[in-house]
């Protein structure tokens, strides 16, 4: 069985593709750090008009992905917070057994949920500020993790159907 092959963290080094992952995955991390901390900083309580169709309005979602399963009682934050690093933990895992390409799509994803994973931690929430509308119409607010996890899943879905195996 595949999963059986990884027997310690130096065989996670030895193929020095994997070092390139890693670095994929703290740009990925950085970048969003960075752009968040632009927002709280700078943003906090009016919305920024950038144009007829973006405004950066500061949210701070308790939730996962489009404010699903927000709550205001602990456990339930705290479960889902805990849940989420176990997810990324076994992508984490994931990721060093495939192949290239896979390293490569796991490696964007787990960026984009360190991102969010650590404003979980250090927040108790996810500051989300990319509000995109058309007229009254608005989309969820997100925020750059958002973008890469959701560029990563479709790489994921692509590569799936258009990749034989």
């Amino acid at each position: 069985m595949k999963f059986l092959k990884f027997n310690n963290i130096k065989s996670l080094f030895k193929n020095i593709t994997n070092i390139y992952f890693i670095l994929i995955i703290i740009i990925i991390f950085t970048i969003d750090r960075f752009s968040k901390l632009v927002i709280i900083n700078n943003f906090s309580q009016d919305a920024f008009h950038l144009n007829d169709f973006i405004n950066f309005d500061l949210i701070w979602n308790t939730g996962i992905g489009f404010g699903l399963l927000s709550s205001e009682l602990n456990l339930i934050y705290n479960s889902v917070t805990i849940l989420i690093g176990l997810v990324i933990l076994i992508l984490f895992y994931i990721s060093i057994i495939s192949q290239n390409l896979d390293k490569l799509i796991y490696s964007v994803i787990i960026g984009g949920a360190l991102g969010n994973f650590y404003d979980r931690l250090a927040y108790s929430a996810v500051p989300d500020f990319i509000d995109l509308h058309f007229n009254s119409f608005h989309w969820f607010t997100f925020n750059g993790a958002d973008i890469f996890i959701t560029l990563g899943i479709l790489a994921f879905l692509m590569k799936s159907f258009l990749v034989k195996n």
